[in-house]
């Protein structure tokens, strides 16, 4: 079967695109990343179980343009503007947590006795956390922007200037070690750098904008230029010597302050997926099984490493900066794994001969480990943070509360509390101060946080689900607690934030009565089964409103005229 497959090239990516999506079938089920399951596919075509993956050419091309992709959907996150914004938390936590896992995975290297530079490439390598997973993870947990969320993508973004940095070193070393002019070579190396990154700063300033704005008339085209010039700089980078990946990355820069950004990074996501997956197969593939059996306690070693003291030193941080432990305990976990960067960077180091085969499959066993494990960590970080909570107080100033900032304002009675300050929050709060009730917010999202006391309204920082922050307001008077909190997609779940707000509002004896929105007449149900005394559903109400305001022929000038009985309602 191996020889006909490997008869026609067609036959043998048909048989690989076929393994990988029945693995990546199986990776679903057990919820791990497409990561996870790439690299298993390309252990199971390598010639260690089916020999199906041969052609090693065609798949090298593939990964080095998805390669070439990744980063310049890296670099388009890279808005000159954002990063001279980023706040003191996520550069001191970015900062902190790269020094903090270099150093002592460097001295971990050492102990088990590898070499220096084997050391050195390994700790490197530790410190880079996956984009891509943990903005999948936080955003299927609708926590992408509260607050422990805008933390960790912004010590993302530290990182992501790491990895640069670390590519221009090794960059500039490989084309040192070449010979007696290792010096010259390394001067030149820099001079064309310097060289492009004035062409591109050039490129940003008077071309970038007038150009994309003319070809997004075309999407299509638009697309079809980002990879050409993705493509172009990482081939100009690569005949520069400084690496493809660089030049790459660049291309992305060079478009990251144009304001059709996230156009062409939503068009190119499936795109690099698909690419990437043949950069895991070629990983796979090329893994010699019998040197990851010799590289397993080193490897679990170097893992819980990772999965242990990458949380603890941004909690250790967070902590010292005045946020609370649950804040930095969720922010922590988004750091306990390696990323894709990692496997491209020691890949680099084997084609550099600075390191072994060896290092890059204890890289590689480590990233499986950390990923999958990481994962689940992340998605019942809820539950695990109840676990560990007791041995939490010693990373928690006692006047901690940074994020959350209720203790001013317990001396003001409430009629009601809003949780949640998106549009449906907000314009119920708009209504209810309307009527003359006095309102507070509380959201974890800062944006939000700032536009609603730009509008007046008493607000603080504060997650629903956090019972801590639930026992800090000032809840005696409050006649109603309303939830306009995103319903999750999967329905009503034990970590879903309405049914966590309805359980701690009654374990703390709250007298008031509690509102809840949800989208299907089966998430009301359940809502009214575990506690909620009414549920809104927006649609079936805006509908209707709606309907009713057709049948008068009449539009009323305020939400009372239209609605009567459900101001009454909240009246009671």
């Amino acid at each position: 079967m191996t020889d006909v497959i490997s008869g026609y090239i067609f036959y043998e990516i048909a048989a690989l695109l076929v393994l990988a999506a029945a693995v990546g079938f199986v990776g679903l089920l057990l919820r791990q990343p497409l990561i996870v399951s790439f690299i298993a596919v390309g252990i199971l075509a390598g010639p260690s179980v089916f020999d199906i993956a041969k052609s090693d050419e065609h798949i090298d091309l593939l990964a080095e343009l998805g390669i070439a992709v990744l980063l310049f959907l890296v670099g388009l996150k890279l808005d000159l503007k954002l990063i001279k914004t980023l706040g003191p938390v996520a550069l001191m936590t970015g900062l902190g947590q790269v020094a903090f896992t270099t150093i002592f995975g460097f001295l971990i290297g050492l102990a088990l006795g590898l070499d220096v530079t084997t050391s050195l490439y390994v700790a490197i390598a530790l410190t880079f956390s996956s984009t891509i997973i943990i903005v999948k993870l936080l955003t299927d947990k609708r926590e992408i922007d509260s607050l422990h969320g805008r933390i960790a993508l912004g010590f993302l973004i530290v990182q992501d200037l790491v990895v640069v940095l670390a590519m221009i070193v090794l960059s500039a070393l490989g084309v040192g070690a070449a010979g007696d002019s290792g010096f010259i070579d390394i001067l030149l190396v820099f001079g064309y750098g310097a060289g492009m990154l004035v062409a591109v700063g050039l490129f940003i300033r008077f071309l970038a904008n007038p150009l994309v704005e003319r070809l997004s008339r075309a999407p299509e085209l638009l697309v079809s230029f980002a990879i050409g010039w993705a493509a172009l700089l990482a081939a100009l980078g690569h005949y520069l010597g400084f690496g493809k990946e660089l030049g790459g990355l660049l291309a992305g820069v060079s478009l990251a302050s144009t304001p059709f950004r996230e156009a062409i990074a939503a068009r190119l996501s499936s795109l690099r997926d698909f690419l990437l997956l043949f950069f895991f197969i070629g990983l796979g593939a090329s893994l010699d099984l019998s040197i990851l059996g010799a590289s397993v306690f080193a490897a679990v070693l170097f893992s819980l490493f990772v999965l242990i003291g990458n949380p603890l030193i941004v909690l250790a941080i967070m902590g010292a900066m005045g946020y609370r432990k649950r804040t930095g305990f969720l922010a922590g976990l988004t750091v306990a794994q390696i990323s894709e960067f990692s496997l491209i960077f020691m890949a680099m180091g084997v084609s550099l001969g600075h390191v072994s085969d060896e290092s890059l499959g204890l890289v590689t066993l480590v990233g499986l480990i950390t990923i999958a494990a990481s994962t689940y960590m992340i998605t019942y970080s809820h539950q695990l943070y109840a676990q560990v909570e007791p041995v939490l107080g010693v990373f928690e100033r006692k006047s901690a509360g940074r994020q959350e900032d209720a203790g001013h304002l317990n001396k003001t009675a409430y009629d009601v509390v809003v949780f949640g300050l998106g549009r449906y929050g907000s314009a119920i709060a708009q209504e209810l101060r309307s009527a003359g009730r006095k309102v507070l917010g509380v959201d974890f999202n800062p944006v939000a946080v700032r536009h609603a006391r730009a509008q007046g309204f008493d607000v603080i920082f504060g997650d629903a689900t956090d019972p801590e922050m639930l026992a800090q307001l000032p809840l005696k008077q409050v006649a109603w607690a309303v939830s306009a909190v995103p319903e999750h997609d999967t329905g009503i779940t034990h970590d879903d934030p309405r049914r966590s707000l309805i359980g701690s509002l009654r374990d703390l004896k709250f007298e008031g009565r509690i509102a809840v929105s949800a989208h299907s007449e089966e998430a009301a149900e359940r809502l009214e089964s575990v506690g909620a005394d009414l549920v809104l559903m927006p649609f079936r109400d805006a509908a209707t409103r709606a309907a009713a305001l057709v049948l008068s022929g009449a539009v009323p000038q305020n939400a009372e005229a239209a609605d009567p009985e459900g101001q009454k309602e909240f009246a009671a």
